[in-house]
């Protein structure tokens, strides 16, 4: 027998009436509350989600409403300047210039597993002053005092607890969690990921929550493009996820950067390889930011093969320069011309 039952995005649960259910041996008051699959001929799915709210942008088409999104680059990328000002840009229901923001201002809490408060203060203040965040922006910070006591549970659920209760108190719609890394022991392992990504869902569907994870890269190949295949640990973080994107180093023009769409189920890719977002972080009235600079072709920020070779070359040269070896000696061993040399180690004196 099929027990049925339909939840509205973001409303308690509720039992269908008698129309809705279409199978004959199937009566309304059959309706089970903790059903483990809602069943329903495909039609009525259709007829049902034409009814419910389309999701709204919060990030243009990198993150909509009611998504659990996954954030990631290497180290020192901007991962969470990003999103705090995503955050406050949610918070304060003012969209980043370039990107469109459809929702309504909504309470955003921010978990950050990476900086004291004391650099948080730092990061945001400058000899103008310090930045005024929104009211509705919330910011969490870990507890490095505290101790998992107990037996029976485990450090993962403390956390997912510890969440649970920081959504209800703050009524946050909005949850940031920075990184995804200091909520496990690993997550390199499908054991590991799964149970997480199952909790965080759990999290969104049960209390109606957008979601932004933040995630590494492990070293990468700077002259491929990125993919989901750089997001350090299990597929399972990436398969679970809504929605997905990047941000990589531009290596031809010092100091910027670009977002790249890697995964969307609710959208189509907007910001893929030959449309990538090209960006610089900026200060503005005290609070570090990325600047967005149009668009243009991944392939315009990656290494070539040429310049990799260049790069190995000069590295090589100086590391045997400072070894004591002469232009001549290191030109013979490395089978470079000796003005190529000369050339690398002035860029090394440089």
């Amino acid at each position: 027998m099929l027990n049925l039952q339909f939840t509205e995005k973001n409303k308690t649960p509720k039992a269908p009436s008698a129309d809705q259910l279409a199978f004959d041996h199937v009566e309304a008051d059959q309706y089970t509350p903790n059903a483990l699959f809602h069943i329903y001929k495909a039609n009525q799915w259709m007829a049902m989600e034409q009814e419910a709210e389309t999701p709204q942008m919060l990030f243009g088409r990198f993150w909509l409403q009611g998504e659990l999104c996954i954030l990631f680059a290497d180290t020192n990328m901007g991962k969470s300047i990003l999103a705090v000002q995503m955050g406050q840009s949610i918070a304060a229901g003012q969209a980043i210039p370039g990107f469109e923001m459809n929702a309504e201002p909504s309470p955003v809490l921010y978990i950050d597993f990476e900086l004291a408060g004391k650099q948080f203060e730092q990061r945001y203040t400058d000899e103008r002053g310090t930045f005024r965040f929104s009211d509705n922006f919330m910011r969490g910070e870990y507890n490095q005092l505290y101790k998992h006591y107990s037996p029976t549970t485990r450090f993962n659920d403390d956390v997912i607890e510890a969440l649970t209760r920081g959504i209800k108190t703050t009524g946050a719609t909005v949850l940031i969690i920075d990184n995804i890394t200091c909520m496990r022991k690993g997550t390199e392992r499908a054991n590991e990921a799964l149970p997480l990504m199952k909790q965080l869902k759990y999290l969104k569907t049960r209390h109606g929550l957008s979601i932004l994870v933040l995630a590494h890269t492990p070293k990468r190949n700077p002259a491929m493009p990125i993919s989901r295949n750089d997001l350090q640990g299990s597929k399972m973080l990436i398969n679970f996820a809504d929605s997905a994107f990047a941000i990589g180093e531009s290596n031809k023009w010092t100091g910027y950067r670009y977002l790249k769409q890697i995964k969307q189920r609710s959208t189509q890719e907007t910001y893929g390889a030959e449309n990538v977002v090209q960006c610089k972080l900026v200060r503005r009235d005290s609070f570090l930011q990325f600047n967005f600079e149009g668009t243009c072709h991944e392939l315009d920020h990656l290494l070539t093969s040429t310049q990799q070779l260049r790069d190995r070359n000069a590295s090589q040269v100086a590391q045997l320069h400072a070894q004591g070896l002469s232009q001549r000696q290191i030109a013979a061993r490395l089978k470079l011309g000796l003005a190529t040399v000369n050339k690398m180690i002035g860029w090394a004196r440089d």
